[in-house]
């Protein structure tokens, strides 16, 4: 049956998965206010750049930060497919849930409906970067947990949304930020809390290799590369955009 493997949390890990889906979160709140432009034309570019934001940082990096601070004491590796997949779901969910949104942000119709589709968005990036994971075992799933996470990510998605059209200075913004990255890490460690990991291997040290597959040890530096440089384009780009619509 194998041995039931006891995880714990990095502290420091568990409060920047946090720190970056607030920054990811207050970009994106930033830039969801320009999706809809003049003549009430959503702008492809500022719809992407806000499903990058939300989508890439705010929730598939700070999944994968908070997957770093999982301590299993076991050798781990990811599938490259699922994890590059998850990111794709996660970005495109994001963006599409945000346009359709701002072409009539005060419909409640549409704000429900873009709210369940962002949250599936969210629950499908999860898992699928969790069936990614590799270790000499496997993971056992509660599932009334798992549905329980997904009503939170479907009730954290529509407040989310709601705040990105409902916030006017950028005090604000920030403090909205910092509630939807708390509510976005309360659902990713809520779908962990699904999880039992289940070590079948008499050599749990091991690190799975394989075809498109990366170590736990070396995934964490690109998706840190990947959060800084996205973080610091993407904010310099809204910067340089506020300044111009200030000065003008």
């Amino acid at each position: 049956m194998g041995t039931p493997l006891w995880p714990s949390y990095n502290v420091p890990l568990v409060a920047l998965s946090y720190l970056i889906s607030v920054s990811g979160s207050f970009i994106a709140l930033i830039a969801a206010r320009r999706i809809v432009g003049p003549g009430g034309r959503v702008n492809l570019y500022h719809a992407a750049t806000a499903g990058l934001a939300l989508g890439g940082i705010g929730v598939w990096a700070m999944h994968f930060i908070g997957m770093l601070a999982l301590q299993l004491h076991v050798g781990v590796s990811y599938s490259m497919g699922e994890t590059l997949i998850s990111l794709v779901a996660a970005v495109v969910a994001t963006a599409i849930a945000l346009a359709y949104v701002a072409a009539a942000p005060r419909k409640k119709v549409r704000l429900l409906v873009a709210g369940f589709l962002l949250g599936m968005g969210v629950v499908v990036m999860h898992y699928l970067g969790m069936f990614g994971m590799r270790f000499g075992g496997f993971i056992a799933w509660s599932y009334p947990i798992i549905g329980l996470s997904m009503l939170i990510a479907v009730v954290v998605a529509t407040v989310a949304l709601w705040l990105a059209f409902n916030t006017r200075t950028l005090v604000i913004r920030a403090l909205a930020a910092c509630v939807m990255g708390g509510a976005v890490c309360s659902m990713h460690y809520t779908g962990m809390a699904a999880a039992s990991f289940i070590c079948t291997t008499a050599n749990p040290q091991a690190i799975p290799k394989g075809l498109a597959v990366v170590s736990g040890l070396q995934l964490p530096g690109w998706v840190l590369m990947f959060t800084m440089s996205a973080l610091f384009l993407l904010a310099l780009d809204q910067f340089v955009r506020h300044t111009g619509e200030s000065a003008s």
